[in-house]
């Protein structure tokens, strides 16, 4: 059976595939949180004194008891064994993207040899995985290996139920021996303490007697795309680098944008409903899902939670999507760029701060020019996005994205903040020394007796833009859709304490001189607009005007690629950042430069690899047996006094060369390793393998549209991206 006898196979197995049967629909009021040992769970397993210690761990922090531990261990064994648990896992997050877990079993044995179930706080506040074994940037070594997660009880626990059983899932942090984070968790919670330190000093000293703990809170929209497994199977550069490193563009892409919000196919939608209803059993409120830009593509986008849980909820979303694809057929893509020529995927993660005594501080109302909070919260983003906006842009620097940030479907990589026509008039007044009445959006009004008049938005929304406020809140659009979104969470709650620091200490000066807040606030914000409105910007980012101006008059910086990105990393202001508001040690950012770096150099290898690979192994051998296919042809055509161009084999004969021969170039850059530092071996991966990279491909999907579609072994584009 030849390689293209497996493609006919496998779109004959994928047309004829049956929809997986649709579960039975429950009502949302029976499956919501079951599994999930929460507040509500807890109130009925604890005792009084017991749950309003948990409730206030949970809801401001505070420190817990550890014989309260004691009592939250024993009950919450009882609670996940009911549900068919018999193991327990400290679940947390490396510096991989992914989740980690190690599984342990509640049983130990007695004297008489029987089997007993234990589980006592001094196991959920602690366990002991290996700190060596995940990327930790030479925090540990093997030599000194020892790494700890501890129970963060601010995050529910919960059953996680595969077909193999139920496990009782405990959400942790990692850190090493020494105390040096590992995860993205710790500097999540450090950054939230950092910024809710620095925003009550704020509020306090504008006049406010009750300031409630505050919080940032998240609600991350993430795109995907399925493929059916079995094309998926039949591509090494899917299964192993989750993208498609060669594929020649189908006649028909997303240029009639009919996909977009379009009808949900039957077997999708089933796959939607089985992966919602796992999450409403955990407590993970999706709230929407449609079909994306690009054929094959969709997004789901839960309601906003406080931002470690929703950041937990966003790591255990991309696990059971992945999971439940499976057992739909499908796979599911997080790549942001898995198809050449289509909209790739992003994950727009939606940010706000507040507290249960001010409310939402980044809500304008309707007098966002007499809203002081609301002034001051914002005035501290902009300040924060104009000093760290390479920061920003840092977090969310991965091989991956690169390869849409700057494309129509994704915000360039100049971050600028944009506010829409009201606020950005109410800060250039504010700039300018004026105050003025702002106006509302008026009303639609289409004249249609049938359609009923709606309130119109004060402004329009910039999809340009990677920093955009939208209504309530700011939506960072740069980030990517594999990324776990607790890199963007921290820097975003960072800049803010930062700014807020600045704000407390010059609010205190003019206080100091006998001002009244209003009037040291407006003199503070004239500053923030003078130094740092340059990032203020509502135009289109995706103009060559604005790349020219961003940088050449307005000083903003331009990193296009990782290469250029990570580097931020080590840059003092950044370093000093991290420092002063404690969210992360020199020596733990030092850590994260190098594993970033590191994850960065390795993806690109690995697909360039792949590219060699599949090139001679796969592509040649087709084009070349092609050739002699048609030169047979012609032969025969010929003895029979019949006259072929040769053309056809011409072309393909020279592009099967030219293949080779970029792929020679490509393998002689991976072999070079002579690289004074990590910067340098960056550059070279962004400035010379991924060009011989793409120049390969070049000549791969050039074969692609010559040789007989009868002869092409590798599934196309038209068939991924459209059949279901």
């Amino acid at each position: 059976m030849t390689a293209n006898d497996v493609r006919r196979e496998i779109i004959t197995e994928v047309l004829g595939r049956p929809t997986v049967e649709a579960a039975e629909v429950l009502p949302l009021s029976d499956i919501w949180a079951t599994d999930v040992f929460g507040l509500a769970a807890m109130e009925e397993a604890l005792s009084k004194s017991a749950f309003k210690a948990m409730r206030q761990t949970v809801q401001t922090g505070e420190l817990l008891d550890p014989a309260t531990a004691d009592v939250v261990a024993a009950a919450m064994k009882d609670w996940a064994m009911r549900k068919g648990a018999k193991f327990y896992s400290h679940v947390f997050y490396p510096l991989t993207n992914i989740t980690a877990e190690k599984h342990d079993g509640f049983i130990i044995t007695n004297s008489d040899g029987n089997a007993i179930t234990e589980f006592t706080g001094s196991l959920l506040i602690k366990g002991e995985p290996d700190g060596s074994s995940f990327p930790n940037g030479s925090l540990r070594m093997t030599s000194a290996a020892r790494g700890y997660t501890a129970w963060d009880p601010t995050s529910p626990a919960f059953i996680m139920h595969t077909p193999n059983g139920a496990t009782l899932m405990i959400p942790s942090v990692f850190m090493s021996w020494t105390g040096e984070a590992l995860d993205k968790k710790i500097p999540l919670l450090r950054s939230n303490s950092a910024m809710d330190r620095a925003a009550r000093k704020v509020l306090t000293l504008m006049g406010e007697t009750e300031v409630a703990p505050l919080s940032s809170s998240c609600g991350a929209e993430q795109e995907y795309f399925l493929v059916d497994r079995y094309f998926a199977a039949a591509r090494p550069d899917l299964l192993l680098s989750g993208r498609t490193l060669f594929g020649a563009p189908p006649a028909k892409g997303q240029e009639f944008d009919d996909h977009y919000f379009g009808a949900i196919p039957e077997r999708v939608q089933v796959f939607m409903q089985d992966f919602e209803d796992q999450l409403y059993r955990l407590g993970i409120p999706a709230k929407t899902h449609h079909n994306e830009v690009a054929p094959g593509q969709f997004e789901i986008a839960p309601y906003f939670e406080a931002a470690n849980v929703a950041a937990d909820h966003q790591q255990l979303m991309m696990t059971i999507m992945k999971a439940t694809a499976a057992r739909h057929g499908f796979v599911c893509l997080l790549h942001e760029k898995p198809f050449a020529g289509v909209n790739g995927s992003g994950k727009h993660v939606n940010w706000s701060v507040g507290n249960s005594t001010q409310g939402n501080l980044l809500d304008p109302g309707t007098s966002p020019e007499e809203n002081l909070h609301f002034l001051v919260f914002c005035g501290a983003v902009i300040r924060g996005v104009h000093r760290f906006g390479p920061l920003l842009r840092a977090v969310v620097a991965t091989a991956s994205n690169d390869h849409r940030l700057g494309a129509n479907e994704a915000p360039p990589a100049i971050m600028s903040v944009y506010l829409g026509d009201q606020l950005e008039g109410v800060f250039k007044d504010i700039e300018a020394g004026e105050v003025s009445v702002t106006e509302d959006g008026g009303l639609m009004d289409l004249g249609l007796a049938q359609i009923l008049p709606f309130k119109r938005d004060p402004g329009d929304r910039n999809r340009t833009s990677p920093f955009a406020f939208t209504g309530n809140r700011f939506e960072f659009r740069a980030v990517g859709s594999s990324q776990s979104v607790s890199g963007p969470l921290v820097a975003m709650n960072t800049i803010l304490a930062d700014s807020l620091e600045w704000i407390a200490g010059r609010l205190e000066a003019e206080l100091a001189e006998g001002k009244e807040p209003p009037a040291a606030v407006a003199t503070i914000l004239q500053e923030i607009m003078i130094e740092h409105g340059a990032a203020v910007f509502g135009g289109d980012g995706y103009s060559s005007d604005w790349h020219e101006a961003a940088v050449a008059e307005r000083g903003l910086r331009n990193l296009p690629t990782s290469a250029d990105a990570l580097t931020v990393f080590t840059e003092p202001d950044v370093v000093q950042l991290f420092a002063s508001t404690g969210v992360l040690s020199p020596k733990e950012l030092e850590s994260r430069y190098e594993v970033y770096a590191e994850q960065y150099i390795n993806s690109i290898a690995v697909e360039a690899k792949l590219v060699a690979d599949l090139a001679k192994t796969v592509i040649y051998p087709a084009a070349l047996g092609y050739v002699s296919e048609l030169a047979a042809t012609i032969t025969a055509a010929a003895k029979l006094g019949a006259e072929l161009g040769t053309d056809a084999v011409s072309s393909v004969a020279h592009e099967a060369t030219a293949l080779l021969a970029a792929v020679a170039e490509l393998e002689t850059a991976l072999a070079a390793h002579d690289f004074a530092t990590v910067a340098e071996h960056m550059e070279h991966c962004a400035f010379t393998i991924r060009p011989l990279m793409d120049k390969a491909r070049e000549h791969a999907d050039a074969l692609e549209l010559q040789v007989a579609d009868s002869a092409w072994p590798l599934p196309k584009y038209r068939e991924m991206l459209f059949i279901r």
